[in-house]
């Protein structure tokens, strides 16, 4: 097992500012989503050029920092049509640099017709959010194919794969090898559900058998008839039930902390690797 942070939750920026917060919080691995720690680059065609790309991932290398995981998400449904256009340039700008930065999947959520509030919106649920979403990641996993990469779908309830079954028919849809899955049991809750959450969980962990390359790690609270993101232990899951089903489908399974952050990052960590080694 591997634990992971995204590098913007460490609060530094810029490539020594993240790998000196790495240092002092012991953290050997990377979601990196490499236009939020640095300015100079923008989710924008041509923005991450070789040059940027060849010194971050020797700074990592050097560090001892793996990167299981590039983040460049981007709202494929969003009404801006250039905005999509210009993402999904930069999002092939990571594909094409990926083994330079450590990597070798990049990864997105599915998005909302809501634009960038990332919401629930009765648009998402419909066959044409679906084809768009097809379409959209068929077109990456090609050109993917070609730097001899992976792409990473993620699902959540607001967005257009709002549950498993639709995540797995989009996946189906595009049906291409290099498709993997990046899996947030945290995001597929809403008030509905989130009782049955070990239920969801077992049908992720089935109907993605071999697919899931990274499982975000959260916990929730229920507060003001609404699901609120907390720190892994600190909220309602029952963590030893989770990392035990998540062992047994792979003992090497990297974790990210997805959002945690400052002063809960040191026990977040602490509580995963303890509650993993008891399971």
């Amino acid at each position: 097992m591997k634990i992971a942070f995204r590098t913007h939750d460490l609060g530094a920026k810029g490539i020594d500012g993240v790998i000196s917060r790495a240092r002092q919080f012991k953290i050997d691995a990377f979601q990196l989503v490499v236009y939020k720690f640095m300015d100079e680059v923008k989710q924008l065609p041509g923005s991450l050029t070789g040059e940027i790309a060849e010194g971050i991932g020797g700074a990592l290398k050097g560090a001892g920092i793996s990167v299981p995981l590039i983040g460049a998400y981007f709202n494929p449904v969003h009404s801006d049509k250039q905005k999509v256009a210009d993402c999904k340039a930069a999002f092939k700008d990571y594909l094409k640099y990926a083994k330079t930065l450590g990597a070798n999947i990049v990864g997105s959520e599915t998005g909302s017709f809501n634009d960038d509030k990332w919401t629930y919106n009765p648009l998402n649920r419909t066959e044409e959010a679906l084809q768009t979403v097809i379409g959209t990641f068929t077109e990456l996993a090609d050109c993917a194919a070609g730097y001899g990469v992976n792409i990473g779908m993620e699902g959540a309830a607001g967005h257009c794969c709002y549950c498993v079954k639709q995540l797995k028919r989009a996946v189906d849809g595009i049906n291409r090898p290099n498709v993997r899955v990046i899996f947030d049991l945290y995001n597929y809750l809403d008030m509905s559900n989130y009782q049955n959450y070990m239920d969801i969980l077992d049908e992720g962990l089935a109907t993605f058998a071999g697919r899931i390359v990274v499982f975000h790690m959260k916990d929730f609270v229920v507060a003001d008839g609404k699901i609120k993101q907390v720190a892994p232990g600190k909220g309602n899951f029952d963590y030893p039930a989770i990392l035990r089903k998540i062992k047994a489908y792979d003992k090497d399974a990297v974790l990210v902390l997805e959002g945690t952050t400052g002063e809960d990052i040191v026990p977040a960590i602490e509580f995963v690797k303890t509650t993993w080694e008891q399971v």
